[in-house]
Parts: structure tokens; sequence; C-alpha cells
């Protein structure tokens, strides 16, 4: 540490005495102090770059919740099976463990992520790792470190191995004070849960990065998505998902939203395209580093009723969560994604029927439903 003081002190008075009167051009570098977490571009790792023609080596963090799984299935369709691996803290099912590549990966330990990304040569990174609004609510000091230490761990390993970095957002980064119906790409944001704030800074600090070190950043809004491959994970728009598996299974759901709660939704598949789509876009057509995507916009009461066209003996009520109340009424009713759909081309397929049908084909093959048919 000493010899690293005396140096630095040197090339300061260096720079400092240079008489010859021009100006010196000092260009940014990931090498801020002495850390093992800021390591030089040019450090003495075995680096090796993709062309166009050849596929990128994926890595997915948090892999196991609600949308990692099905990017896994849909990169490896694209990119190979080999080329993209899973990773989370927990085990994996057997069918997600024998369909591709999965690994342990803890985005608390910096070394360990570290070493995965430069042993795997890995050149796309998707960090899904999170606890969701009302989890986090649940236990702030746990979100806090999940939600934000994680994602400096990712970022500076992203910066310093000049990854292409995908960070999802959410509707939860906004909060009351943002215009709500439409919700443009850039308003006030003052989220009032550590899920909001956490995707709040995730979004500025990628920016900061992208703008600071180069890093290509990229990140979208999701609204609620919905999935028949997952059950739900704690979110404010989990209902959304819960209504399906109880009207198969017991024909009674009660929720916990006011019946007329609006949000924006989108089924996985449009979920997943769109992250594929954002990643593969040519940088100079991203006009931002952050977009709201946006298929849908729906109430319990709607998407009961639509349900119901499907099973007409579901009975519903609501007991509602002040928490997850309180969660909904600060978010947005509607996104404006005008940007996303002009600079990359985003369109949705799935809207509120085709969303019920689909997740009716998928659960409901052995179910009530199936013998009501």
């Amino acid at each position: 540490m000493p010899i690293v003081k005396n140096v630095s002190r040197a090339v300061s008075q260096l720079l400092q005495s240079s008489g010859c009167g021009c100006g010196i051009s000092i260009v940014p570098v990931r090498c801020i102090g002495v850390s093992p977490r800021q390591v030089a571009s040019d450090a003495g790792f075995h680096s090796v770059s993709f062309s166009e023609s050849d596929h990128p080596r994926v890595l997915i963090t948090g892999g196991l919740g609600q949308l990692g799984v099905g990017l896994a299935k849909l990169l490896r369709k694209r990119f190979g099976k080999n080329n993209v691996i899973l990773s989370d803290i927990r085990k994996p099912a057997d069918n997600v463990f024998y369909s591709g590549p999965f690994i342990y990966a803890d985005i608390l330990d910096y070394k360990n992520l570290r070493e995965i990304v430069v042993n795997n040569r890995i050149t796309w990174l998707f960090h899904y790792s999170a606890l969701l609004s009302a989890v986090g609510e649940a236990n702030v000091p746990l979100a806090r470190a999940v939600n934000i230490t994680g994602l400096h761990n990712v970022l500076d390993i992203a910066a310093e191995h000049n990854l292409r970095l995908f960070v999802p957002s959410t509707i939860g980064a906004f909060g009351p004070t943002s215009p709500r119906d439409p919700t443009p790409d850039l308003c006030i944001q003052r989220p009032r849960t550590i899920y909001g704030v956490s995707k709040v800074h995730a979004e500025l600090m990628g920016e900061y990065y992208h703008y600071r070190y180069g890093l290509d950043f990229r990140c979208l809004r999701y609204p609620g998505i919905i999935s028949a491959d997952s059950q739900p994970g704690g979110g404010t728009t989990d209902y959304a998902v819960q209504i399906f598996h109880d009207a198969i299974k017991t024909g009674k759901f009660q929720c916990n939203l006011k019946p007329d709660t609006r949000l924006p939704m989108m089924y996985i598949d449009d979920c997943l395209k769109a992250t594929l789509e954002v990643m593969e876009a040519p940088a100079e057509a991203l006009s931002m580093r952050t977009y709201n995507i946006s298929a849908m916009s729906f109430t319990p009461e709607e998407l009961a009723q639509e349900v119901q066209k499907h099973v007409p003996e579901l009975q519903v009520t609501y007991n509602v969560d002040e928490v997850r109340q309180a969660i909904a009424d600060s978010w947005p009713m509607n996104f404006d994604d005008r940007n996303a759909r002009r600079d990359w081309g985003w369109k949705h397929d799935y809207d509120l029927p085709e969303l019920v049908t689909t997740m009716f084909s998928f659960l409901g093959s052995d179910s009530r439903i199936a013998q009501a048919n």
C-alpha cells in the first residue's frame, strides 16, 4: 500500500508540474484507488471478444425466479445450450438442473461472482437477483443488501470485464408523485418501497456507469409479469397469477387488492421477447438506457371477469392487504412505452383475452376445467 501511495503522489506531482502549458486530457479509467473491486481493464486476464457472428456467453443471476428459467430456455434456443449459464443460491429442480448449465452464484460474494465471469468467459450478464416489493418491505436490511450491494458487485464486474449488462427495473420505480396515467419514461420517481428505491438506484447507477466508464448497460421497466411456469413470489401484482391457480384448484379466489386497482401487466413471453430484443438492439438505436415496456392494463375485477368466461363458477372475494394496496396505489396505471416502440421496434403479442386463454392452456390440462369441459 505505501508503494502505491508513493506512486500516486509522484504521478500527481508530475501532472501538476507540467510546464508545457498544454492541457492534459485524463480519460476516465475504472481504477479509482486500490481495491479488489477496481481492476483496470487491461489487467492480466485472457480476454476473448466475440464478433457479431459469434454467440455471446451468458450468465443469469437469480435464475430460479419467475423470469430466469424462461429466459434461459429462450436464450439456449437462440445461442446454444452450453452458452447460457443459469445461477442462483437455491437448489434447482431436476428439470432445470438437467436442462443446461447451472452453477451456484451468490451476488454478495464478489470474488466468487468474478471468478464465474472470468472462468466462463461471460460476455452478457442478466441480473435478476432481487427481493420483490412486499417481501422487501418485510425485510428491509436483506432487501438493501441483495438489491443494492449485490447490484454494486455486478456493476463493477461488468465494467471491469466489458460485459453487456441487463438489469430489469419495474413499475415499482415510480411513486405517488409520478404521473400515473400514463407514466412516461422520464418523470418524477419517488418510490416508497425499498424495492422501488433500489430499482431507481439501479437505473441511475447503470446510466452513470455507461457515461462514466462506457458500460453497455440496458434496462427495461417491467410491468406486472404473469407466468404459468412459476408460483407467485411475493410481489404486489402476483394476484394476477394466483387467481389462475386458485380457479383451477378450488374455484375460489380471494384478492388482496381492491377490485378497481388498475396496473400495467404483461404475459411472460412478451417480457422475455422484449428483453432479448433490447439486448440485441444496435447500440446506436438506443436513445436511452432505461425504457418502459407495456402490453395491457387491467383491474382485478376485469381479470376475474375474463377468467370467469373459462370458469363460470369461480367465486371471487376481496380481502385488501393494506401494505400491498398502498404500494399498488403509488404505481403507474398505464405505461407510456412509445420510445421502446420507436427506437427498437417493441411490439407486444398478448392482450387480456389471449393472456387468460394461454394461462389456462398451460395450467388447466389436468384440472377441474378439463373435467368440466
